[in-house]
């Protein structure tokens, strides 16, 4: 089975499911005697996401060499960011292949690693004479699977534990109301509405004038007499014709407009803070 650094096989290992898996740069510790090996460079993973081996440096123990751990030979300390070893010596891990990169790692190189920690080893809880044989594995290594050897990869929840702390947040969502309604129409109004139409009207003068010659005798054939004779002149004048016609006067245009605003809200919101009763001075509490 394929092996991945945690880093590449999720990047978001620091969350959700993969909380349990934050042991990047933890101090690794040998059980035995207490003494520091080195520390956590990285966290390999199968093809499922299961943690199967750490990769210690072990720059306190031996300059420049970096080992696998099997995970199952670790018990965790979150609290002061610790890794202790299981049983390991300074002769384990003169005997473990040196981790160079991923594409060394096959069945050949696992078994060599497996091979040094089926030896028995001595559990620092128990009584010094007190040793664990490793279980008889197959030699198929089509067949092999790493839940055959629970002691170097099952996560033990006694020696790996993690206590979760919750809090409370505010989410803040939308809904959208209706506050109001505009309507907008039009109706008719009626006015009286005057205009200056300029016309013209005829009329008759008439000019009764004394000709120079008055009293001047006339013969007879001059002197035509003529009863009811009658002269006739026609009057004109000019009459407005109003008419009404439709013009457009004024356009309204009607549109909505989103103005931006921020409201404020509140609310009680409750959060879990860790109570760490110590009797350990080496523990501390670590803020992540």
């Amino acid at each position: 089975m394929a092996l991945y650094k945690l880093e590449e096989f999720a990047a978001n290992y620091g969350n959700a499911d993969f909380d349990n898996y934050d042991l990047k740069d933890f101090d690794v510790y040998s059980d035995i005697d207490d003494d520091k090996v080195g520390s956590v460079k990285h966290i390999l993973v199968d093809d499922s996401g299961r943690v199967r081996y750490l990769v210690v440096d072990t720059g306190f123990w031996f300059f420049g060499r970096q080992v696998l751990l099997p995970i199952g030979r670790s018990r965790i300390s979150y609290s002061n960011r610790r890794v202790y070893a299981i049983g390991l010596t300074k002769q384990q891990v003169e005997s473990l292949p040196d981790f160079n990169n991923l594409e060394q790692i096959d069945y050949d190189y696992e078994e060599r690693v497996r091979g040094v920690y089926r030896t028995p080893i001595r559990q620092a809880t128990l009584d010094t004479s007190t040793a664990v044989d490793a279980p008889p594995i197959s030699g198929d290594r089509n067949a092999y699977r790493y839940e055959d050897e629970p002691n170097l990869y099952n996560m033990n929840q006694q020696d790996h534990q993690n206590l979760k702390l919750y809090e409370e947040r505010l989410v803040a969502n939308k809904s959208r109301v209706k506050t109001g309604e505009v309507s907008i129409g039009k109706h008719v109004e009626t006015e009286t509405a005057r205009v200056a139409v300029p016309v013209e009207k005829e009329r008759i003068i008439i000019e009764r004038t004394t000709p120079e010659q008055s009293g001047r005798t006339v013969s007879p054939a001059e002197a035509d007499f003529r009863e009811g004779e009658v002269t006739r002149m026609d009057l004109y004048e000019e009459t407005p014709d109003i008419q009404k016609e439709a013009v457009l006067r004024e356009e309204v245009k009607i549109k909505k407009v989103v103005e931006q605003d921020t409201v404020e809200a509140e609310g009680t919101v409750r959060r879990e803070e860790l109570d760490i009763n110590k009797n350990d001075e080496r523990l501390r509490d670590r803020r992540g």
